[in-house]
């Protein structure tokens, strides 16, 4: 009974100076700022709410939640453009932000009405106005997509910034689809060309480009698991959005990555 007593004894005096020599852990210091559109508020998963729509099963939100930063402020607006950053979005961030993520330029691009047209167009017209976003990218979303950037330097010159990119949408690997081949061809061609453009011009003034068609590869549209709504009527906005796994197997270990 006694050796019992001692040993019980050792045995706790050892976990206490296990437990006194493990290091706390630190609270989070990070300032974190989710900035940008439908694919950063959280559109085409579920729990959106208010007119940015805005949903906790978001990339953002997630990695908020997983990290428990000193504060999080969740900026991003379904529908947003870079104008937006530049006039909404930027002047209401707190000073001092550590870290701040962003996708933004696919509004401006004409994502929805390209998609629109593709669904109720022929492959030609398809393409054709895929084309016509890409001229746009090419020689007006650069000065666009600058001044946004040097609106959200000017308002936390020192925080690491994440721009991520845009997945490619479709699988073009099955035959059976809501598109034909061509037309999701020429759909993820100018997902492409806006990618390319984006990373230029974050890369130019300094920011973490982070690309997402890794994460996102084997699951797009049509195929067997797909990261993507594809055509959706209730609710209309989630159509051609990341849907939860897009956002939790996606964009949040694209971010995690580049976060530090």
């Amino acid at each position: 009974m006694r050796a019992a007593t001692v040993l019980a004894s050792l045995v706790t005096s050892a976990l206490s100076l296990v437990l006194l020599a493990a290091p706390a852990q630190a609270a989070s210091t990070v300032d974190y700022v989710a900035l940008g559109d439908s694919y950063s508020s959280g559109v085409g998963a579920p729990g959106q709410s208010g007119t940015c729509l805005r949903s906790n099963n978001s990339y953002a939100a997630q990695w908020a939640a997983r990290n428990s930063p000193a504060s999080f402020q969740f900026l991003a607006c379904g529908g947003a453009v870079t104008d937006d950053i530049v006039n909404t979005q930027a002047p209401a961030m707190r000073s001092g932000a550590d870290l701040v993520s962003i996708t933004i330029g696919g509004n401006d691009a004409g994502f929805a009405p390209t998609v629109i047209t593709c669904l109720t167009s022929s492959d030609s017209t398809c393409a054709a106005k895929v084309e016509s976003g890409k001229a746009y990218v090419r020689n007006t979303l650069p000065g666009k997509l600058d001044a946004a950037y040097r609106a959200i330097r000017a308002k936390a010159p020192d925080a690491r910034v994440v721009v991520l990119s845009y997945p490619l949408i479709f699988d073009t690997s099955s035959l059976f689809c809501e598109m034909s081949v061509a037309k999701r061809r020429s759909l993820n061609s100018g997902a492409q060309a806006l990618d390319d453009m984006i990373r230029s011009r974050a890369e130019a003034i300094g920011f973490v480009y982070s690309e997402v068609r890794d994460e996102f590869s084997g699951h797009g549209v049509c195929s067997s698991r797909p990261y993507l709504n594809g055509l959706t009527v209730i609710p209309p906005q989630n159509s051609y959005h990341p849907n939860t796994n897009g956002y939790t197997y996606g964009y949040l270990p694209a971010l995690t990555s580049s976060a530090s």
